[in-house]
């Protein structure tokens, strides 16, 4: 790997190899880069512009490392090695400008940088209510690894936190900060936790396991402003509908995310809520292209990596020259994983007209299946969560389930013994209807 500050090709040097620029080092653009390195007609220079100071990492384990679970270094995400492809990085620079008539772009330290073909993979941020109090010292969001280390630094003087949303990345934050010996609370507006994921038996076992931790819920509450003192810093946060107040050292706003548009918008490119893409994952530029939590594609927006490692292999495809097929929208699980706390769950939160519901608890230990006609349309997994990818398979691939649709409690290999049986009866049976019809 190239340093950075290094030189960067323009199209005069080899027209046969085009320079690609990313700007944006998360995880969308490893994988992307990653993916190029592994396939024939890939740029042979790419140069990829990160506004952080630190390599690519999972952000996934942010909460691990919050947590004291691992090491800064078991975050960081390894370049692809024995590749044709140059990958030359720069880090903690930000790009200010798009320049689409000369293709530039023009970063904040005065470096501008020619491409042939641009792809912004910008990521998102917290999203921050407009509430008084935002601004306060000790009010952050938790997407990236400075949010962490501000968090980390937080703990160290004890005391109390909040943490506002109750969905996955504000659990985590929660267990995190926990861990780490504050004392938690966590404001959830819904009536339950984890409400768009998560059935009412699943939600209440969860909230069950998080207070045992000693984190206090408070759901079916709204926040009306963050409080601070007379030099800024926050001290506690007022509901809305009681007007009590709060203790907090630190405030995590863990409610949602924005994409990072405003380049793209800046730039002329077509945005709404995000960066607009078609199924090829081009913008309204065709020299330009859009990956991941900044891009939307008809009416969806992305927060979970399963959609954009899809939206990866769409775009490298096309950026090889190689044939592939439109990106389209797929379901997708949720999984969540605190301190030892496991769920799996995908399709409908709630039974529907037409779903036949099929459950099973104990100790500690939860699933609910609903289908449809036959057909697994959705699962919620409590504890024991190692059906789940067998599960979500059978539900992608539509399989009649009617005569094993009570195995599916059981397991993956009770439920495949089955269907193997039955697979061979109807076999047997075809041949000997074959063998009648001949005779």
């Amino acid at each position: 790997m190239t340093q950075a500050g290094s030189s960067s090709p323009t199209r005069s040097d080899d027209a046969r190899l085009p320079h690609l620029v990313i700007v944006g080092n998360g995880m969308a653009a490893h994988r992307l880069i990653e993916t190029l390195a592994a396939q024939s007609g890939a740029p042979r220079h790419i140069t990829v512009i990160g506004a952080e100071p630190h390599a690519a990492y999972n952000r996934i384990l942010l909460s691990s490392w919050l947590a004291g679970d691992v090491e800064q270094d078991g975050l960081t995400l390894t370049p692809p090695h024995d590749s044709a492809v140059t990958v030359d990085q720069r880090l903690g620079a930000r790009v200010e400008r798009i320049d689409r008539t000369r293709r530039l772009v023009e970063c904040d330290d005065g470096e501008v940088i020619p491409y042939d073909h641009l792809v912004l993979a910008l990521g998102s941020r917290s999203a921050m209510p407009q509430i008084p109090g935002i601004t306060l010292t000790g009010v952050s969001g938790f997407r990236d690894l400075d949010d962490a280390a501000r968090l980390a630094d937080a703990a160290k003087a004890g005391g109390a936190a909040v943490v506002v949303g109750g969905g996955l990345l504000g659990l985590e934050a929660a267990a995190g900060l926990a861990a780490r010996g504050m004392q938690v609370c966590v404001l959830q507006r819904s009536p339950r936790l984890m409400n768009r994921q998560l059935d009412a038996t699943a939600s209440t076992m969860l909230a069950s396991e998080i207070e045992g931790r000693g984190i206090h819920l408070e759901t079916g509450a709204r926040l009306a402003e963050i409080v601070g003192d007379e030099n800024g810093q926050v001290v506690g946060v007022r509901l809305a509908d009681d007007e009590r107040l709060l203790p907090a050292n630190c405030v995590v706003i863990a409610a949602g995310i924005t994409p990072n548009a405003e380049l793209g918008r800046d730039a002329g490119l077509d945005c709404d809520r995000a960066i607009v893409v078609d199924d090829t994952l081009a913008t309204s530029d065709p020299d330009i292209s859009a990956l991941g939590e900044c891009c939307q594609f008809e009416d969806t927006t992305y927060g979970l990596v399963e959609p954009i490692w899809h939206q990866v292999e769409v775009l490298a495809s096309r950026l090889c020259g190689e044939p592939s097929a439109p990106y389209h929208e797929r379901a997708c699980a949720t999984k969540l994983k605190v301190s030892g706390v496991s769920l799996y769950a995908f399709g409908p939160t709630e039974a529907e007209d037409g779903h036949e519901v099929l459950s099973y608890r104990d100790q500690g230990e939860y699933r609910r299946l609903l289908l449809r006609d036959g057909r697994l349309e959705g699962a919620v997994l409590y504890g024991d969560t190692r059906m789940g990818p067998w599960l979500f398979r059978l539900a992608e691939q539509g399989q009649r389930l009617d005569r094993v649709r009570h195995s599916l409690l059981l397991g993956q290999a009770d439920t495949e013994a089955l269907l193997a049986d039955d697979a061979t009866t109807d076999t047997d049976t075809d041949s000997s209807t074959t063998e009648q019809d001949a005779a």
